[in-house]
């Protein structure tokens, strides 16, 4: 396997119910969100980590901590009622239409 058939996807709402814009919180010196792509872009399997959000301040934060967001997540896979599953179909094949990617693992973030 070589490390360009894993990606990391990290799917990020903006819109949580739960704990409101927690993956822009601050948590120590870093918003959530960085804790996790900076443990995944320390992985030697990872090759690319891809945050899935809706959010431009979440975007602009992955981006400034070294994940890629190739593309904004539509509304319809943003809601409460949208499913992992259907974050990372999206995702795939964006990669695939977009890009002519097709990575043979992702890692759930």
């Amino acid at each position: 396997m070589s490390q360009q058939d894993v990606i990391a996807l990290i799917p990020a709402r903006g819109g949580s119910k739960s704990i409101p814009r927690k993956n822009v919180y601050p948590l120590l010196d870093k918003p959530l969100i960085a804790w996790t792509i900076l443990q995944a872009k320390r992985s030697e399997k990872i090759s690319r980590v891809i945050v899935s959000t809706d959010d431009k301040e979440i975007a602009e934060i992955s981006l400034e901590y070294g994940a890629e967001v190739p593309f904004t997540r539509p509304k319809e896979f943003s809601s409460d009622t949208a499913t992992d599953y259907d974050v990372f179909k999206h995702a795939v094949e964006w990669l695939r239409d977009n890009e002519k990617y097709d990575p043979k693992f992702i890692v759930h973030l």
